[in-house]
C-alpha cells in the first residue's frame, strides 16, 4: 500500500521500505542528519500508515472508556490522551492516542501493524449508543515536529499558535493535535487525501528557511528511543503489561467505567513486579539490539533488550530492556551479550535525552 505522499517521497529521493504492508520512507538524506534536524529545527513525517478509528454518537466517550486503560472522561473536549488497550489478562494489545473532539465524537490513532486486530477487538466488545468505524482510508496524516514546528505551522494555520500540549482542534477540513513521538514541540495533522500533496509542499516551502526537512521512519525510531517511548512489537506486546512497561500512569484502576483487563492488572499491581522496562547506557563499545540477552556479572540471564541504538543527540549507545529484580535500581551495572561478548551497561534514569528550553 502507498500513502498519498508516495510521489513526494520519491521526488525527495527517499529510500523506501515495507512497513506493516505500507511503502514508507526509512530515510531521505540520512538518519542522523534527519534526527538532528528535528532536535535543532523541524522535521516533517508521513505517518499516514497509522490507523484511525472513529466513534460517533451519544455514548462515544463512554464506549471508548470501557475499551482503554486511561480515563477519557477525565479530560474535556478538545483534548488528546495517551492510553493502552489491554486484553482480559492485562496484556497490551496496542498503545494509542484518543482524541476527544466532542461529547459525541472520538477519533483514535492506533499502530499500523495492529489496525485490523484492534478494529476486530473493538467491534466485538463495543457497548452503547454510538457508531464505530475504521476510517483509516479517509485521512492522510502528517507529523510536524521540532522546536520550530509551532512557528512554521502558524504561518499556514494561525489557529495553531494558541494550542497547548495534548490539545486537539478542528480547523475547517483539518484536525490539528499538539501531540507527537519525538519529545519535541509539534503537531499531528489529519487532512483529506485531496489536500495531502499540496499541504506537504506548502509546509516544506514555508519552513525551508527554518531548516524544515522531510524525515523518515529511521529517525522517528531513534528520536522516540531517546525519550524511552515504547514501540509496539519491540518494547510492548501482548506478553507485557502496562505496569511492568512503565505505563502505570495510563492505567486508571479506579475509574468509574472499569475497562477490559482491569481485574488482571489489579492483581498484578497487588503482587510484586518481577521485571521492569528500564533504560540502559552502555559503558563499553557496542550497540545493543532487540533480542540481545542481559546478564549479571556471573553470566546469569537477568533480562532482554527490547530496543537499542547509538543516540545521535548524545553520541552514546542507549537501550531499553526488561530487567529482573533486584537489578533494576538506577546505577546497577549489568552486561549485554553482543555476539558472545559481555558489554557493560548501567541502569540509568530516563528519558535519555532531556530537551533544553531556550
Amino acid at each position: 500500500m502507498r500513502t498519498p505522499f508516495y510521489d513526494q517521497h520519491k521526488q525527495h529521493n527517499a529510500r523506501m521500505v515495507d512497513f506493516a504492508g505500507w511503502e514508507m520512507p526509512i530515510q531521505y538524506t540520512g538518519v542522523i542528519d534527519e534526527h538532528l534536524a528535528v532536535r535543532r529545527d523541524a522535521g516533517l513525517f508521513d505517518v499516514s500508515h497509522m490507523g484511525q478509528l472513529e466513534f460517533r454518537g451519544a455514548d462515544a466517550v463512554a464506549m471508548v472508556n470501557r475499551l482503554i486503560t486511561n480515563d477519557l472522561e477525565s479530560v474535556g473536549n478538545g483534548r488528546a490522551q495517551y492510553t493502552a488497550i489491554c486484553n482480559d489478562d492485562g496484556g497490551i494489545l496496542d498503545d494509542a492516542i484518543s482524541y476527544r473532539l466532542a461529547d459525541d465524537h472520538v477519533l483514535m490513532v492506533v499502530n499500523a501493524s495492529n489496525v485490523d486486530k484492534i478494529h476486530a477487538w473493538f467491534t466485538e466488545r463495543k457497548e452503547g449508543n454510538a457508531d464505530y468505524a475504521n476510517v483509516s482510508d479517509q485521512w492522510a496524516l502528517l507529523a510536524l515536529q521540532g522546536p520550530k514546528a509551532p512557528q512554521i505551522l502558524a504561518r499556514l494555520i494561525p489557529e495553531s499558535a494558541e494550542m497547548t500540549p495534548f490539545q486537539v482542534l478542528q480547523v475547517g477540513e483539518f484536525i490539528l493535535a499538539s501531540t507527537g513521538y519525538t519529545g519535541e514541540p509539534g503537531f499531528e495533522i489529519f487532512l483529506p487525501e485531496t489536500r495531502a500533496e499540496s499541504f506537504w509542499m506548502d509546509l516544506l516551502s514555508t519552513g525551508r528557511n527554518d531548516g524544515l526537512i522531510p524525515v523518515g521512519l529511521g529517525a522517528r525510531d531513534t528520536l522516540r528511543l531517546e525519550m524511552k517511548y515504547s514501540l509496539y512489537g519491540n518494547d510492548i506486546d501482548e506478553s507485557t503489561n502496562p505496569l511492568e512497561a512503565g505505563l502505570g500512569w495510563v492505567v486508571k484502576l479506579k475509574k468509574r467505567a472499569g475497562f477490559i483487563g482491569r481485574d488482571a492488572l489489579l492483581k498484578i499491581k497487588e503482587a510484586t513486579l518481577n521485571r521492569k522496562l528500564v533504560g540502559l547506557l552502555l559503558t563499553d563499545r557496542g550497540i545493543a539490539r532487540h533480542g540481545h540477552i542481559v546478564v549479571d556479572a556471573d553470566g546469569r540471564q537477568i533480562g532482554k533488550i527490547t530496543s537499542g541504538t547509538q543516540s545521535p543527540s548524545l553520541s552514546l549507545a542507549i537501550a531499553m530492556a526488561y530487567i529482573d529484580l533486584p537489578h533494576q535500581k538506577i546505577g546497577t551495572q549489568v552486561y549485554v551479550d553482543i555476539r558472545g561478548r559481555k558489554v557493560a551497561a548501567d541502569v540509568v534514569k530516563t528519558p535519555f535525552y532531556k530537551r533544553t528550553l531556550t
